[in-house]
């Protein structure tokens, strides 16, 4: 049985009017299904600075804080927001 030789691959255009779309830019490959997610933990752990910044800073409003209502707690309640805010853009 003879092999019939394989036709050879035109090379992609990256000069001219049609150019190839990925080469582009226009079209943003796919991931692969198999790609590395975030643990569980990872979600928790923003979810739960999220809330603890909240909380901080509405107890502290509500002068249930130990001492007198602070600008410290405050500064800490949105630190734990902003800190969330940062891993969760790393978030896959």
């Amino acid at each position: 049985m003879a092999k019939t030789p394989a036709k050879p691959v035109p090379p992609k255009k990256t000069v001219g009017r049609y150019v190839d779309p990925v080469t582009r830019g226009r079209i943003t490959v796919r991931r692969p299904t198999s790609a590395k997610k975030s643990p569980k933990w990872y979600g928790w752990t923003i979810i739960g600075l999220m809330l603890l910044g909240i909380l901080i800073i509405i107890l502290n409003y509500l002068d249930a804080l130990p001492g007198a209502t602070s600008a410290w707690y405050l500064a800490g309640g949105l630190a734990a927001i902003f800190i969330a805010f940062y891993l969760a853009t790393g978030y896959k």
